[in-house]
């Protein structure tokens, strides 16, 4: 409904800039963050914990599409799913955008001050992932795994600031969020790849080729067990494991989308992630609820 209203609104265009109008972006980084929050603290997160991770997922999601917009406005508009951005319109200035992208890093910059000294570490190596990954579409075949890793740090962020330091198990989780993640973007970029190979812009789809599927399905096989390995580590019991194997099955299903490679069907595939997330927070919220 807010969405509606705001629709041939003068604000409409940042509201698209920020991706405000497509929230799965925002859902895929924030099922990690949550995840990490129920773990780290076996299922009672503080209140003031959850409401500084949540908001700093929007913020840096938000911040994360003006930058990679700003970056991209020369290539945008020649590619078919991407012509109509606010930038590649010039229904918003740049000066605009950087004072927008500006903005958003300033308001996530003051959740900083409540939190450790570890964890603002942690941030600030977050925060130069997610503002150098458009460069990385220039530079490598692989910013599909650079967006994994920026995607993944606020699951050692959490631990750090909920237990004094970053575990192990953390870090297998964190290596887990990058598989999945790539094998998720990937797909995602199987939908540009004709039009990336024509402008010259990078991806994992590009670089797998043939094999695109095959990549893919390993990936998300490899994810499947990093969740495996985390539940034994954290001692999560049988509502975790379910949820781990209904997670096997929506990749399998995933797997049937992307078939014959349609782009509508793998369109369908990227956002069928958002219930991946979703199944493994299920997990581990009734692990902790049941036991």
């Amino acid at each position: 409904m807010i969405m509606k209203a705001l629709q041939g609104n003068r604000v409409w265009p940042y509201v698209q800039l920020m991706r405000l109008d497509r929230p799965i972006g925002t859902l895929l980084l924030l099922w990690p963050t949550w995840w990490a929050l129920w773990a780290a603290s076996e299922g009672h997160p503080h209140w003031s914990h959850w409401l500084i991770f949540t908001l700093g997922v929007f913020l840096m999601r938000a911040a994360g599409c003006v930058i990679n917009d700003i970056s991209d406005r020369k290539f945008d508009g020649h590619v078919q799913r991407t012509a109509n951005r606010p930038l590649a319109q010039k229904t918003v200035s740049l000066l605009h955008a950087w004072r927008l992208f500006i903005g958003l890093l300033l308001l996530a910059a003051c959740l900083l001050f409540f939190l450790e000294t570890l964890t603002v570490y942690l941030a600030l190596a977050a925060a130069f992932f997610a503002v150098t990954y458009p460069l990385m579409k220039r530079l490598t075949y692989l910013p599909q795994v650079y967006l994994g890793i920026a995607f993944s740090f606020s699951i050692p962020m959490v631990f750090a600031e909920i237990t004094g330091n970053v575990p192990k198990v953390a870090w297998l989780l964190f290596i887990g969020n990058i598989l999945w993640t790539t094998a998720y973007d990937t797909i995602y970029a199987m939908i540009d790849r004709k039009d990336d190979l024509r402008i010259g812009i990078k991806s994992t789809a590009i670089l797998f080729g043939d094999l695109d599927k095959v990549i893919i399905g390993i990936l998300q096989l490899m994810t499947v067990f990093a969740l495996f390995l985390f539940g034994k580590q954290m001692e999560l019991t049988a509502p975790y494991y379910v949820a781990v194997i209904a997670v096997l099955w929506l990749f399998v299903y995933q797997q049937f989308l992307i078939m014959q490679r349609d782009e509508t069907r793998c369109f369908k595939a990227f956002l069928h992630n958002n219930w991946v997330g979703m199944t493994v927070f299920i997990g581990i919220f009734a692990h902790h609820l049941l036991k």
